[in-house]
Parts: C-alpha cells; structure tokens; sequence
C-alpha cells in the first residue's frame, strides 16, 4: 500500500490551505486506486499545532516526540503533498522551517506534489519562482503540475471547476510518479542522530 504524507502549512482554522490539501490527497489516492491493484492511505501532518515545537528545533537542535513524530512520517512515506499559504511572495516561515528541521536528505527521490494558497492570483507564480526551487535542492521528485488556489477559486462554480481540474490533473501526477519512482523508503531512525542543545555545549569542554 501506497503511503502518502499530506503536510499542511496553514495558520488558520478552518483553513483553505488544509481544504486543498484534503483535495489534492483525495485526488491522488482515486488515482492510485483506478491503477491495478493500486491502494493508497494518507497520513495527515498540520503544522500549525507544532510551530512552537518547530522554532525550538531550529533554536536547539532537538525535536520534541510529537514533531520527531510528524517527521518521521513525512520521511517514511512513498509521496508527500506539501501545501503553503504564500507570504511575501514565498512560502510560509512556518513551512521553510519544518523543511529546515528535515535532513536535507530525507526527501531525496520523494514523489511531491506542491501546492499553495493566497488572497489573490497574482501570488501563483510563487509555486514556480519560490517554492519549487526549494524541493529541487533537496532532489525530491516533483510532479510538473503546481496547484495555486486564490480566495476566488473556491467562489462561482466556473472557478471551482478550474479549480476542480487542476487538482485532478495533480493527483495523476503524483500517481503516476509514485508508480515510476526509484526512492528507496527511508527509516527515520537510519537518518543522521540529532545531537541535543545540552550534549553539543557539553562538548565543548573537553
């Protein structure tokens, strides 16, 4: 069975952001599912509950169990649906820095569909110039198409529709990159150790 991990970035709730993560997700796994003998689960990763965790990860080196656990999760899948809000024409703080805490090397060969939401169309160009570079450094293999849903996406029926067909399209995506993969799932306990804050000072007097 085909494990996708659904990371979702939004700092509201209800959020729009984890609205089209659920989407996309949903997408993906009917298109996995119409594949033979393909069968998919998701598993859910907010960020929102675990950013003071995140900010002290990055603070001290060491990440607290609920976010070792969304970690783990995110490193041990098959594919990631990675979805942002955009702020000042990139990613989220709070997205950058769950990415940050990530061994660069975790993601490496990783099936990712990347998404985005904003206030306007205008902000959609950052899925190509700010967020997309960013999987690129870390090797993942990131699916052509880029979901961008602004505010009035999900208002009159003709851009729901778009909307609608831009997340299916996705969703083949990343299925058919799941099916073409040569990631190698990882282990979270075969990646590097993080050394905490304390055992790092505590290095130094010797």
């Amino acid at each position: 069975m085909t494990t996708i991990a659904v990371v979702s970035a939004g700092l509201s709730e209800p959020s729009s952001t984890r609205l089209l993560a659920d989407r996309l997700a949903e997408s993906a796994v009917a298109a996995i599912e119409q594949q033979p003998g393909g069968s998919a689960r998701v598993v859910h990763v907010d960020l929102r509950p675990l950013a003071h965790e995140i900010i002290d990860a990055m603070l001290t080196g060491f990440q607290a169990p609920a976010l070792a656990a969304a970690t783990a999760a995110v490193v041990e899948a098959d594919a990631l649906v990675f979805v942002t809000p955009v702020f000042t024409a990139g990613m989220s703080g709070l997205a950058k820095s769950f990415l940050d805490i990530t061994d660069k090397d975790a993601l490496q060969d990783m099936p990712v569909l990347i998404a985005a939401t904003g206030g306007t169309a205008r902000h959609s160009l950052a899925i190509e110039h700010a967020i997309r570079p960013v999987f690129a450094y870390l090797r993942a293999a990131v699916v052509p198409t880029g979901v961008f849903a602004a505010t009035d996406d999900w208002g009159t029926q003709g851009e729901q529709v778009a909307l609608d067909g831009r997340i299916r399209r996705a969703g083949a995506d990343l299925a058919w990159a799941i099916g073409a993969s040569r990631r190698v799932p990882q282990q979270a306990d075969a990646l590097p150790e993080v050394r905490d804050f304390a055992s790092l000072l505590g290095g130094l007097g010797h």
